[in-house]
């Protein structure tokens, strides 16, 4: 008499799945805390460049071999609540001078402002002149009038260690690279 064959047990059909959920969950938490940050913008402070209500992708890894630079639109721990996540763009690097004067942001002394074409309207108020702290960052948002920013907060400036990633892609609503 021959044996038929009558395939895998479920047993092995169950371990087979267990082991293909393991394999998902151990990608999704490398992907999710190794190489991208998923955020959510919560508010009009980086309009018109990211929506309030855009999802985002950042790079977890930019900043492992280089510096954020100027103008880098950063995901970071927010310096007067770590609990919480901001996304704002870098202005003043570490050891610049930064001075806003009626609203154009000025470093080191210089006569000519900053590039501000990205803002949506015409920035307004006067701050510093304050110098940026060796490894920190001053940050600000697109739509300054209406940005809670490195000007108001307690801790002004952000530790390089405190940013978590360089904003890469809106994925929703729709497809868009972050610049």
């Amino acid at each position: 008499m021959s044996k038929q064959y009558i395939g895998p047990s479920i047993l092995e059909e169950l371990w087979e799945y267990i082991k293909m959920i393991i394999f998902v969950v151990v990608v999704v938490f490398i992907v999710n805390n190794v190489l991208l940050i998923n955020a959510k913008i919560p508010s009009e402070s980086m309009e018109d460049t990211i929506m309030t209500g855009d999802r985002i992708f950042g790079n977890r890894l930019a900043y492992i071999n280089k510096d954020p630079q100027r103008f880098d639109i950063v995901i970071f721990k927010y310096p007067d609540d770590e609990t919480q996540l901001f996304i704002k763009r870098v202005i003043g690097l570490p050891g610049e001078t930064v001075e806003i004067r009626d609203g154009k942001v000025y470093i080191d002394g210089s006569e000519t402002p900053l590039d501000d074409s990205f803002t949506p309207e015409p920035p307004q108020g006067n701050w510093g002149p304050e110098v940026v702290p060796e490894g920190s960052y001053f940050m600000l948002g697109d739509n300054r009038n209406r940005s809670k920013d490195s000007r108001f907060w307690t801790n002004t400036f952000v530790k390089k260690e405190k940013i978590l990633g360089k904003a890469v892609l809106r994925y929703f609503p729709s497809p868009k690279l972050i610049k």
